[in-house]
């Protein structure tokens, strides 16, 4: 059964027993999430408006964080997550990734996981959500994206989710110079980028990892 963690900086992750893995860096899970995904993916994406593909909603951490971040500029953002897995009802009432999100966090949050699947929908000023329940690895992914948040489980976790051939789907719905922003920074992970039509830059990653990766699509 999964297990709600208190990481370094007071806000909750998710311990997977099965996989032996958190869903977020025990360092900090809105300390991590702030730094790869908004820091160096949504301030350094200049598309306006902004398209967003986020793969992992997981605890729609980086959701929330995108649109608490929206609000208080002037950039349209569509988003879109998939997820195989959504988290049971329970856990999420638990999370309290809100209390890290400003005066409209709260709101902002439940509007996030209340929303229904599969459709779009307003959830706030300049932030417009859809979630989709869906197996990556065997979609063929449609649309136009800007900026891509890859947050799935480790490559030794799941290895699946690390292929050429599905960095490859990505890298078909990635506008010219788009970003793509992960935690990871594994070699592989790397060269399956590049072998993409990826521009890879190695940075360095938040408190407890060394590096991470922000890829420009050629």
């Amino acid at each position: 059964m999964n297990e709600l963690i208190i990481t370094s900086d007071g806000s909750h992750t998710i311990f997977v027993p099965e996989l032996n893995e958190h869903f977020h860096s025990i360092h900090g899970a809105v300390q991590e999430s702030t730094f790869i995904f908004i820091k160096n993916g949504f301030e350094f994406c200049k598309a306006n408006p902004i398209s967003i593909l986020e793969i992992g909603f997981g605890t729609g951490l980086n959701a929330l964080l995108t649109a608490i971040t929206g609000i208080s500029g002037s950039r349209e953002v569509n988003y879109t997550s998939i997820e195989k897995y959504p988290l049971d009802a329970k856990i999420i009432s638990s999370l309290n990734h809100y209390k890290f999100a400003g005066k409209n966090g709260k709101e902002v949050f439940h509007l996030i996981h209340s929303s229904p699947w599969n459709v779009f929908v307003n959830i706030c000023k300049n932030f417009t959500l859809k979630k989709i329940k869906a197996d990556f690895t065997k979609e063929d992914p449609s649309g136009s994206f800007d900026l891509i948040y890859f947050d799935a489980f480790g490559p030794d976790k799941q290895p699946e989710m690390w292929t050429r051939e599905l960095f490859s789907g990505i890298s078909s719905v990635t506008n010219k110079n788009g970003i793509l922003v992960t935690y990871s920074a594994k070699g592989e992970v790397k060269r399956n980028l590049i072998k993409c039509g990826f521009d890879v830059t190695l940075l360095p990653g938040p408190p407890g990892k060394r590096q991470m990766i922000r890829a420009v699509k050629i």
